[in-house]
């Protein structure tokens, strides 16, 4: 009898020893959870904090942090220009762009799907390309529109244009000043800055920027980019509305051709 009361009091002992260090596991593997947790969230809020201070610094419209000069003028070099057409005067087709440089969908085409059409069709003479404001998001849009036809008064039309998109801020958000245009300017080689700003502040160019988006909207766009064409082979200026794609603005212009 006293053997069997042994064992039973060994066996409880064991089974509340057992509980005791199962217990104290579980605390661990807890607390060892938590930490984890903890450690997790830590770098959760620190990858949200390098995201944000990464798109606050790419959102663009920085006077003094100007990005991709090299890359327009390599875009450009050896292109006639005038005022903002861009390509040989002889050239058979013509594309008009109506687009308002605050527009970020402009943004888009300007570095997604226009430039494999300056690359070749316009380089090698088949197509000219006219911009033409189309003023929709804000006035802040009109000054910048102004710059533009003052750049082209200096053979630097499309220069300014595909750098201002390039370096393109939030829309309405105020970025549009004198320092970010003549920054704009600068970086586009406009060689006189002085006839620059007087021209683009005489108000000469507001009545052009306003006639060409009262243009567009007899032509029935309503949305920026929008396009037309016209060549040997079209009925006219044909609409194009905003093309999906670099392959769809070349069908217009082959079938215009």
């Amino acid at each position: 009898m006293s053997g069997q009361k042994d064992r039973e009091k060994r066996r409880e002992e064991r089974i509340a020893a057992e509980s005791k260090a199962a217990s104290g596991d579980r605390r661990t593997r807890l607390l060892q959870l938590a930490a984890g947790g903890v450690f997790l969230a830590i770098i959760v809020v620190v990858v949200i904090i390098i995201v944000a201070g990464s798109s606050s610094s790419d959102k663009g419209g920085d006077a003094g942090n100007l990005t991709e000069e090299t890359q327009v003028s390599k875009l450009l070099n050896g292109i006639p220009q005038q005022a903002t057409v861009l390509g040989k005067s002889t050239a058979p087709v013509t594309l008009i762009e109506y687009g308002d440089l605050q527009c970020p969908i402009c943004k888009e085409y300007s570095e997604e799907i226009l430039p494999e059409i300056i690359e070749t069709k316009v380089k090698n003479g088949e197509v000219k390309i006219i911009y033409r404001d189309f003023i929709i998001i804000s006035e802040e849009s009109i000054p910048a529109g102004e710059a533009a036809l003052a750049a082209g008064e200096q053979g630097k039309g499309w220069d300014f244009i595909e750098l201002f998109y390039r370096n393109q801020g939030e829309e309405r958000s105020g970025y549009v000043t004198d320092e970010f245009i003549e920054s704009i300017a600068e970086g586009a080689g406009v060689p006189d800055m002085k006839r620059f700003n007087e021209e683009r502040k005489s108000g000469k160019f507001t009545k052009k920027v306003e006639s060409t988006t009262e243009q567009a909207g007899k032509l029935g766009f309503t949305g920026t980019p929008s396009f037309a064409i016209e060549g040997p082979h079209s009925e006219g200026l044909e609409l194009l509305g905003t093309p999906g794609s670099t392959g769809a603005i070349e069908e217009a212009i082959e079938k215009a051709a």
